[in-house]
């Protein structure tokens, strides 16, 4: 396939596979470094869905980097409190502070979101950037590249061409297909997630708290969304099938068959939604490499990851900006500037695959190993969680600064 363009490698917009929050993300940092950038996506518009998701102080910094940072911030619902109970007898496992002391030490705070306005932050910002535009229903189906550019060709045949692509495709890249081809790890457990309006949800779990009831391969979280006015719930099991990696419509039968062993007050949550999404759950082994000359891929795409450290959404916003700092130390060499990028990202996105990992054995203990977990975090100050977390929410957007990448 033939790719001709005669503009030169700066003139050229920069290709984004996925208008996602990490696509969107990507172009504004892209378009802040100066660069024009050509957004696609399959859809046949620019949207979100899902329900609610936790923003870290770290996604603040970033959204902050992206010039996003007031609209976000007026979206989202600031808790008091991270809190952590089993879910079998009720016992507090740990309690984290999110107010004014978590905000000192961290200089953002800690906030839920619903994702659609996670994303509508993103949205508005881009479509107000003149280097930005956005090319709807077209899905990437084979990718070329030569010493100066990128040629994608879509599902009808229409070429795009341009300086780089940035496969920002989630978790089922095209892009990763092309340039990785490994396979996804199904993990079995599957995420049931709806929103519940205020007045029917349970008074006596409306918290301002990112809360979590752990119990025996089982988990429920619930937090409030949009002011209050709504409530997240979230649950997840071990699925007793073999489970094939997607999302469907849930049944509330199959949800209440996993927890028979709950207590009243956490079973209350799996008896409000009247509609249900389902999702059974995958991620995949981090990789040592995900640019390849000028491809480069992020975040659900370069690191797929389970939801139990609730950072991948904030991991596509921190790559983001990382990429658009890169690209603008290396305005002439987007090579060099990815491979910087990856450089800078790989360890810690790969900490945060692992670590989902081992929370999500932490969180569906059973037997003595719940017992030990309901000891991990007693008697812990909020100092002590703070020490525990500074290597994830005291990320600050200097990354390539601090670890020698400046150039």
């Amino acid at each position: 396939m033939h790719c001709a363009s005669s503009k030169s490698q700066r003139d050229q917009a920069i290709l984004i596979a996925g208008g996602g929050i990490g696509g969107l993300a990507a172009a504004l940092a892209l378009a802040k470094a100066g660069r024009k950038v050509k957004v696609l996506e399959q859809a046949a518009e620019i949207g979100e869905i899902g329900a609610g998701m936790q923003l870290g102080p770290n996604a603040f910094h970033a959204f902050d980097l992206l010039g996003v940072g007031p609209m976000a911030r007026q979206r989202a619902v600031y808790t008091d409190h991270l809190v952590m109970h089993d879910a079998i007898d009720g016992y507090q496992v740990a309690k984290i502070s999110t107010g004014e002391a978590f905000l000192a030490r961290f200089d953002n705070p800690y906030a839920v979101i619903h994702r659609v306005d996670a994303h509508n932050s993103l949205l508005e910002a881009a479509l107000k950037v003149p280097s930005i535009s956005f090319h709807t229903s077209v899905r990437v189906y084979s990718i070329n590249q030569d010493e100066d550019q990128v040629c994608v060709l879509d599902q009808l045949g229409n070429k795009y061409i341009g300086a780089a692509l940035i496969g920002a495709d989630g978790i089922k890249s095209m892009v990763r297909e092309q340039y990785v081809g490994d396979q996804a790890r199904v993990t079995g457990h599957v995420v049931y997630r709806a929103v519940v309006d205020w007045e029917a949800f349970p008074a006596d779990l409306r918290w301002n708290a990112a809360a979590i009831w752990v119990g025996p391969k089982c988990h429920l979280v619930h937090y409030p969304l949009r002011g209050g006015e709504q409530y997240n719930v979230v649950v997840t099991f071990h699925s007793r099938h073999d489970e094939q990696w997607g999302v469907r419509d849930g049944s509330a039968d199959e949800v209440q068959s996993y927890f028979q062993r709950v207590i009243p007050q956490a079973r209350q949550l799996i008896d409000l939604p009247k509609s249900w999404k389902r999702w059974a759950t995958a991620d995949r082994d981090p990789i040592e490499r995900w640019s390849f000359g000028l491809v480069t891929l992020l975040g659900d795409a370069a690191h797929p990851t389970t939801q139990y450290m609730a950072q991948g959404a904030c991991m596509a916003l921190e790559d983001a900006v990382t990429l658009g700092q890169c690209v603008e130390r290396a305005p002439d060499n987007l090579r060099s500037a990815f491979e910087h990028y990856q450089k800078a990202r790989i360890a810690r996105t790969a900490r945060i695959v692992l670590s989902a990992r081992e929370m999500g054995r932490i969180y569906h203990a059973e037997g003595v190993e719940r017992l030990v977990r309901n000891d991990l975090w007693r008697g812990r100050s909020n100092e002590a969680f703070y020490d525990a977390l500074q290597w994830l929410y005291g990320w600050r957007g200097d990354l390539l600064a601090t670890e020698g990448h400046a150039s």
